[in-house]
């Protein structure tokens, strides 16, 4: 299917799938549509229109398109949604599709799922050099979108493209502001998330604003947030005895519990820290396989000599932390926020492997003490040892629970003031000369 007939796609939040539901048309400007559970569309269609670009390259970026999507909903913005899925308008024209039946996306995320990441630092310069090559294409086919929808704010939420988005949006839509809202800690340059042509930036750090400015970008043109999106579930978390909740889940009320997890897409890397902490007393874990059902099954299988739950792909994982004493994962900048956000600390992994977009990650963590930072996980047995001495995990707590994440609403207000401020500059249609 081509650009200029491709449908215009919402995300369901409630859908665990692997693509995004095509829910509904987006509608003419003017005309009224009804707001239904999971719809990634926000009422009333009067007011601005907003694109929100994101791809299924790892879980965060459909993440936090969603979250975005329910805050605007939650907060009653006059704001019609359309997001795009990239990597569905690409399609036509995505090399490693055409010659081996793959889309890029695919292949990223079947190399998260089997720990195939330590050539993703030399993947890169490769990924860029095809979208070089492609870069009048890619435009092209972002131009027509743009033409149809026609939105008054275009927000990027991934990396690699933004060069092209933010020409394809100032040759389609003149004075149409574009946005880049970075979901790492901190860019990974050249041309991972911050480019020269991007007209405004959202960060979450001190160190990615600095990398803005660095590059030239002026200071009004960059906003630093208190963190990583989130989700608005976060912030409306129930009161729950957390005792009992173990209990529900067949665990036990009182021990140390740890929450194992590695994004959407799961990790074979559980199999070993798993196999590790069965050997430690006193302890008990939650396992979230998330769409990896081999994995899954795999865990399902063994045989340990502590209290386990094992999950599959999950929406609740504000109830999952809230059970959890300290969290184990990929040092992604969703999981870390998510599991900070909640008081957990973390025990992270950096090596070779680690993605190098997350490898500040592990830095920021251990200067700010929010966790551990190990080698491999065959020393994950060792940092939850020493996790449990109640000084240290007091520390880590602490230090966890004076981050004041509040990122998804900031974004919004963020947004609102670029909109009041081209409205502001945009002559009305019809003034005179």
């Amino acid at each position: 299917m081509g650009a200029e007939n491709a449908p215009t796609r919402e995300i369901d939040l409630d859908r665990p799938g692997k693509g995004p539901a095509v829910v509904a048309a987006t509608p003419p400007r003017g005309g009224e549509r009804e707001v239904r559970k999971g719809v990634g569309i926000v009422k009333p269609a009067t007011g601005a229109r907003l694109s929100f670009v994101y791809f299924d390259a790892g879980g965060g970026h459909r993440s936090a398109a969603s979250a975005l999507v329910s805050a605007a909903r939650e907060q009653g913005l006059p704001w019609e949604i359309d997001c795009l899925n990239l990597q569905e308008l690409l399609d036509p024209i995505d090399i490693a599709k055409k010659f081996v039946g793959i889309r890029v996306q695919d292949i990223y995320n079947s190399m998260l799922e089997r720990g195939w990441t330590l050539g993703a630092g030399q993947f890169l310069p490769l990924l860029h050099a095809a979208i070089r090559c492609r870069h009048s294409v890619i435009v092209t086919f972002l131009k027509r979108y743009w033409e149809r929808v026609q939105p008054d704010l275009v927000v990027s939420l991934i990396p690699n493209f933004n060069r092209e988005l933010a020409e394809s949006v100032r040759q389609a839509l003149p004075g149409v502001p574009f946005v880049t809202v970075m979901t790492d800690l901190a860019d990974y340059p050249p041309h991972f998330w911050i480019e020269r042509e991007t007209e405004y930036l959202i960060v979450g750090t001190e160190r990615a604003e600095q990398q803005a400015f660095a590059l030239g970008h002026s200071r009004d043109r960059v906003f630093q947030t208190s963190g990583m999106i989130l989700n608005p579930a976060f912030y409306s978390i129930p009161g729950k005895d957390c005792h009992l909740q173990r209990k529900v889940l067949g665990l036990a009320p009182n021990r140390l519990t740890g929450l194992v997890m590695f994004g959407g897409q799961g990790s074979r890397a559980m199999l070993e820290i798993a196999m590790r902490l069965t050997r430690l007393d006193g302890l008990q874990l939650i396992l979230i396989a998330g769409r990896n059902a081999k994995l899954e099954s795999e865990l399902q299988r063994m045989r340990f000599r502590l209290p386990v739950h094992i999950e599959g792909f999950t929406t609740q994982m504000p109830h999952y932390m809230q059970m959890s004493d300290f969290f184990i994962g990929k040092p992604g900048p969703g999981s870390l926020s998510e599991a900070l956000f909640m008081g957990l600390p973390v025990i992270v992994e950096r090596n070779a492997w680690t993605l190098p977009q997350e490898r500040f990650n592990t830095d920021w963590i251990t200067r700010k003490e929010l966790g551990l930072v190990v080698r491999n996980f065959r020393q994950v047995d060792q940092a939850v040892e020493r996790l449990r001495d109640p000084a240290v995990l007091s520390r880590y707590r602490t230090n966890a629970r004076q981050i004041r994440n509040r990122a998804v609403y900031e974004v919004m207000t963020i947004l609102e003031s670029i909109l009041a401020k081209r409205k502001a500059t945009t002559r009305p249609r019809g003034a005179g000369g």
